[in-house]
């Protein structure tokens, strides 16, 4: 460990205790997206107690700190965390755990934002480089575009920045270690809902007479599974994944449903295969409907791009973790990850990178994922 390290470390440790408070207190009560308001308050006043000037209410509830080193220089980077919880309802066992019923941070954006605090009092500080920091606290990444909210509310036009960087918690992946590749990175987002309609019946004694929308159902959620796998060259990467299936009535078991439907989600890394995909989805809705007398009606949505990297800016990335855990706990072509990230509007708009960092293991070699009841962003070792 060189002595700078050391140093850097040795620095960061003495903020520690305030951070695992501010982290604990954001898991107690989190916030989904664009109702982040006591989230956004907590980092507004941390900055400021800190001496960081700030801007608040981007996109709603989006914060946005800005520090400006003692050396001269005009060049100015974006760091970026997010600040949305996920409609889950925690699991028991830990002493911090959610205060809010069916809410949890499930993917450790509170994990983000404190590491960013922790970043940005550190900076201001210790101011010692060239150039401006702008500390970007991003509301509603769950699907919900608050970073091309952020963007099209003039983030860049008010905070100009030559590059722009974020990171992402990676359970499994050991503590200490870092992945990031050049290029696409992660995956498009798309979701789609299919609405399958019928004329219903008597399951008893009428289901001779009615169209059933639940057999074209059935049948398309098998045919799609065909689209990766018989449309999507081998070569190419794609998932097509059904989320949330409705029809009827639990209460009324002797009635074909008029209605039913399917939504799902899809990934890609290429505009042909995204173009694909929708293409082939409705086309499997529309042949299954017709199969059984139903018509249906399919609605396509595209969320989030794929996240892509650049090369010179994802160098500077490397160089840093490099810098922090050494060459052999850095993977600088970590294979494509299919989950999506709204950051990828940022890294359209502007030169930039995204990187993961290890969350680590239990010491069973067990880990929960992200999107999970009992995920906490704590690190393990």
């Amino acid at each position: 460990m060189t002595a700078a390290r050391a140093r850097l470390i040795e620095e960061l440790r003495a903020y520690e205790p305030e951070l695992i408070a501010i982290r604990r207190d954001m898991h107690r009560h989190p916030e989904t997206g664009f109702e982040e308001i006591r989230t956004a308050k907590l980092v507004a006043d941390k900055l400021r107690a800190w001496g960081v000037e700030v801007a608040e209410g981007i996109a709603k509830t989006g914060v946005v700190g800005t520090i400006r080193g003692s050396r001269p220089g005009q060049r100015a980077i974006g760091l970026r965390a997010d600040l949305d919880a996920l409609n889950i309802k925690e699991a028991h066992g830990r002493d911090y755990r959610s205060t809010v019923p069916g809410k949890m941070h499930a993917c450790g954006h509170d994990g983000h934002t404190t590491m960013l605090l922790g970043a940005a009092r550190h900076l201001a500080e210790k101011p010692d480089f060239a150039g401006t920091v702008h500390v970007i606290f991003q509301p509603a990444e769950e699907g919900m575009g608050g970073g091309k909210a952020m963007i099209d509310e003039g983030l860049f036009e008010r905070f100009p920045v030559d590059a722009i960087y974020g990171m992402h918690n990676a359970p499994g992946m050991p503590v200490g270690m870092f992945a990031t590749r050049k290029g696409p990175f992660m995956a498009a987002s798309d979701t789609w809902v299919v609405t399958f309609r019928g004329t219903g019946g008597h399951g008893g004694a009428g289901a001779h007479a009615a169209t059933d929308p639940t057999l074209a159902v059935g049948g398309f959620i098998g045919a799609i599974q065909t689209i990766v796998s018989r449309n999507v060259r081998a070569t190419e990467v794609a998932v097509v994944s059904v989320g949330h299936i409705a029809a009827g009535d639990r209460n009324a078991p002797n009635v074909i449903p008029s209605e039913a439907i399917v939504c799902g989600t899809a990934r890609s890394y290429s505009p042909a295969v995204r173009d694909l995909i929708e293409r082939r989805l409705k086309a499997l809705a529309e042949a299954c409907a017709g199969t059984y007398g139903c018509s249906a009606e399919a609605d396509y949505r595209r969320l989030f791009p794929t996240l892509v990297t650049h090369a010179d800016e994802t160098d500077v990335s490397l160089a840093a973790a490099r810098a922090v855990v050494g060459e052999r706990a850095v993977i600088a072509e970590a294979p494509l990850l299919t989950g999506s990230e709204d950051f990828a509007f940022m890294l359209e708009a502007k030169q930039g990178s995204f990187i993961m960092i290890g969350n680590g293991v239990e010491p069973d070699g067990s880990y929960h994922y992200v999107h999970t009841p009992e995920y906490d962003s704590t690190t393990r070792s």
